[in-house]
């Protein structure tokens, strides 16, 4: 995963301990096998439902029980307890401004490991507006999870929210050239 700063910062060595070392009985594969691969893009379509419609357990069902969930202001908690206490802050003391979302994951990149899983993908965040009866783009970033495949479901072990709220915050691997304002060129008169 290059240098990336999550996966720089991996889960310390107890804590990959309680992962699950016998995801891959085989070995390791090369690339994400088809049936692990859909059943992962289910695991966010769980989260986002779960978490869009204020559904606990259909959120938490896509969470191993010793989880780490890293929501940008709020933080990084452990375990379902904590996820919920974060969860019941958007969902109730911040319900106008939560009411009406939309996380929509996209371009997954999935690299097996040896006790799971790395996935990064993009987010943008969709949001109907009721007051105004309107739609409108919330936010977009990237994601950098880590997943542990249990029980013979594939859940969360640990998920980070890169929102770009600043252009330091988009993971650009290019050359940043100095910014520069809009081209003030008049175009050429057509006389």
């Amino acid at each position: 995963m290059g240098s990336s700063r999550y996966f720089g910062n991996r889960p310390s060595r107890d804590e990959e301990d309680r992962m699950n070392p016998t995801c891959w009985p085989d070995g390791v594969p090369a690339t994400m096998p088809a049936q692990d691969r859909a059943d992962i893009i289910e695991l966010y379509a769980r989260y986002a439902w779960g978490l869009d419609l204020a559904d606990e357990e259909m959120l938490l069902s896509a969470f191993a029980e010793d989880a780490w969930f890293d929501h940008l202001w709020q933080g990084r908690v452990q375990g379902h307890e904590a996820i919920l206490k974060n969860m019941h802050e958007l969902w109730g003391e911040r319900f106008h401004w939560w009411f009406g979302r939309q996380h929509v994951f996209n371009h997954h990149i999935m690299t097996p490991t040896e006790d799971g899983a790395d996935v990064r993908c993009f987010f943008q965040i969709l949001q109907y507006n009721p007051e105004y009866k309107n739609n409108f783009v919330f936010g977009v970033g990237t994601r950098e999870d880590k997943l542990v495949k249990r029980d013979g479901r594939w859940l969360f072990y640990s998920l980070y929210v890169n929102a770009w709220t600043s252009a330091d915050e988009i993971p650009w691997k290019g050359v940043r050239p100095a910014a520069k304002g809009p081209s003030k060129t008049k175009p050429a008169s057509s006389s």
